[in-house]
């Protein structure tokens, strides 16, 4: 039986709370601070307790099960980088605090940069921005920034992928600039003889370009350094999208490949619970030409009051920076939990986080590839596409495939996306799920493909077992309710 809502258990007189004796005198409060018509439930203590308890039963997460959305790397989080970040020295701060009050958390923001430097293969890292499409921005403000000091004015086009994250193209457009868009190959490579001609024409103009890598279809691009060349040789400089760094740590350094500014997802690669509205943090490499530029503040070791081993950090501001790009100094509490994940994994434990990540990637793309076209059939890194629809069962689409998922207990996949995949289904199976899951899940796919072509309205009509059933998602978002009001 469902649990009545709260406001159907709503009885006068009862209060869920009892407020202390008041130590002070009673004063009135201000006209117009409480709505006397606000209908607020009078429930127990007891009720309201199971009330919400109820509706975090309801809720989908890592914690409960397998959650494979592609491109999110929603993977499991070590309950150690929570209490970390909780501790009350960390968590009591303020960002006014003087420095010398604050010298344990500079200490690990400092080190964060070291270490992000060092994966990345970068000259310089600031933590200021609070999640990845804002690191993109701040990257592109960046590369535009390099420009303009240069005296080439006349830059104003970034070449983009059209594999790209969404994100990419909506940065450029922010950022002032034109974006041009560059096919892939039959590969799922960025075609180096589009990029060249696009090179030609618009190499006066050439920013720079943006380049996921490895791209939404989970692919390592196998002409990286060609496409790095190319760019370099007319004037203009690559953004690393660092979305998909789980593949990469411990094997590949973009700096190393010919990025010039990348940022890193510390809430997808480096340990924080991911969803939800947030948080998020996107700290940005710059190779040296770019380190100048880098958003202001960074933590530096300040040399005057450094005396042996005790040392003293403060914030600097590179000479050329494009500024402050937020409120304070970036996401502190992500950047606890990213230092202690780091930290506790060491160089050998983050290089297996990419191994078995794209292990698991493979290995579920092995168990499903018969049934679920997979366009670009080669290794993947941490995720794959696939096609979410059968030619004996024409009417089923990915989205009654992910629906139906919801049935078997797994939250679906990502959907639609890579767009150049008709039918997308984008699978991130990350590091930390046992094979045991992973066959469960291909097992679960493999029943699906059966039911579609045996009973397609199975599928059209899930979820069946869901506490609610399948919405108007357009809708939803357009029409958002976000109170309940009694009939």
């Amino acid at each position: 039986m469902t649990e009545p809502l709260i406001f159907e258990l709503s009885s006068p007189g009862r209060c869920a709370a009892v407020l202390p004796a008041l130590d002070v005198p009673a004063s009135e409060l201000p006209a117009g601070l409480v709505r006397e018509d606000l209908p607020l439930p009078e429930v127990s203590e007891l009720d309201l307790v199971r009330h919400y308890t109820h509706l975090s039963q309801m809720n989908y997460a890592v914690d409960v099960g397998y959650y494979p959305l592609g491109s999110c790397t929603m993977k499991y989080n070590p309950k150690i980088n929570e209490d970390l970040c909780r501790l009350p020295g960390f968590a009591r701060l303020h960002p006014y605090q003087d420095e010398e009050l604050v010298q344990g958390a500079l200490f690990v923001m400092y080190f964060l940069q070291e270490f992000l430097k060092e994966i990345g293969g970068f000259a310089a890292v600031s933590l200021q921005p609070a999640a990845g499409a804002h690191g993109e921005l701040t990257g592109v403000l960046m590369m535009r920034a390099y420009q303009l000091d240069r005296g080439e004015a006349q830059r104003n086009v970034i070449l983009v992928p059209d594999s790209a994250h969404g994100t990419n193209p909506a940065t450029t457009t922010m950022s002032g600039l034109d974006v041009i868009e560059i096919p892939s190959d039959e590969r799922g490579n960025v075609d180096l003889r589009a990029l060249g001609t696009a090179c030609q024409e618009h190499g006066e103009r050439l920013v720079g370009m943006m380049l996921t890598n490895p791209n939404t279809l989970g692919l390592f691009d196998e002409h990286v350094q060609e496409i790095t060349d190319l760019v370099h040789e007319h004037g203009g400089l690559m953004y690393g999208d660092g979305a998909n760094m789980n593949a990469l740590l411990g094997i590949a350094r973009p700096g190393d490949l010919g990025f010039d500014v990348l940022h890193y997802n510390l809430h997808k690669t480096f340990s924080t619970p991911h969803g939800g509205g947030g948080p998020g943090s996107g700290p940005v490499g710059a190779s040296e030409r770019l380190a100048d530029f880098l958003p202001a503040p960074i933590v530096t070791r300040d040399p005057v009051r450094t005396d042996g081993d005790e040392v003293f950090y403060t914030f600097t501001d590179p000479p050329k920076s494009i500024g402050r790009v937020k409120s304070f100094y970036g996401q502190f509490g992500v950047m606890a939990r990213a230092y202690t994940y780091i930290r506790m994994l060491g160089a050998a434990g983050l290089r297996r986080v990419a191994e078995y990540a794209v292990l698991n990637a493979n290995y579920l793309m092995s168990r499903i590839k018969e049934t679920y076209p997979v366009p670009y059939d080669r290794v993947c890194m941490h995720e794959f596409v696939c096609e979410g629809h059968f030619s004996d069962a024409p009417d089923v689409h990915a989205l009654d495939i992910s629906k139906r998922l919801i049935d078997y207990g797994f939250h679906p996949p990502t959907n639609y996306f890579p767009l150049i995949v008709p039918e997308a289904l984008m699978i991130e199976p990350t590091e930390t799920e046992s094979k045991e899951t992973l066959d469960r899940f291909a097992d679960a796919l493999l029943r699906i493909a059966e039911e579609a072509r045996d009973d397609s309205d199975l599928l059209h009509e899930a979820p069946h077992r869901a506490p609610v059933r399948r919405l108007d998602e357009v809708q939803a978002a357009k029409e958002l309710i976000l109170r309940w009001e009694p009939s």
